[in-house]
């Protein structure tokens, strides 16, 4: 084991419900980046369970909620915790629309439209990645560049191609 998982802020495993399937080569390209990179470099710590990690994170929805069950590295249940989508429904709508705007961009526009369009994606994503930081608070602790990337997993939960 090197360093990083000695570290008990942070998660280990992160696994999107099967019940989600296989989605678009962008789409699919999306969630293992996603995925890559939130267990590379994240900060996440449930405010019940004080330094007892490092966690798994299994990610799924369940009648229109988002559902995060967090476990210990061996499996062991820590908490799950079940938010809403409200707060998520406009800008991930919006957020679906640029990124198809921005897929399509890159295979014809010039760069300076791409950058424009990515400009307002990346304005979006933050937007919800904010939300999702702002609803987990109290119940489990990331930084905001995990939760940009456990956001980008959120919106891959509603991309079914």
């Amino acid at each position: 084991m090197h360093d990083l998982t000695r570290n008990c802020s942070r998660l280990i495993d992160v696994e999107l419900d099967e019940s989600i399937g296989r989605s678009t080569p962008d789409i699919e390209h999306e969630r293992a980046v996603a995925i890559f990179d939130l267990i590379e470099e994240n900060s996440f710590q449930p405010t019940s369970d004080e330094g007892n990690g490092p966690y798994r994170l299994k990610l799924s929805l369940i009648d229109s909620k988002l559902v995060f069950a967090v476990s210990r590295e061996d499996g062991t249940p820590v908490v799950t915790h079940i938010l809403s989508l409200t707060p998520f429904r406009r800008i991930v709508k919006d957020y679906f629309l640029i990124c198809e705007s921005y897929y399509a961009a890159i295979r014809s526009a010039t760069p300076s439209q791409i950058e424009a369009i990515d400009m307002g994606r990346r304005g979006l994503h933050n937007e919800g990645s904010q939300t999702l930081k702002e609803r987990l608070a109290g119940k489990i602790d990331i930084d905001f560049d995990t939760a940009r990337r456990v956001f980008t997993l959120v919106c891959v939960l509603h991309w079914r191609g």
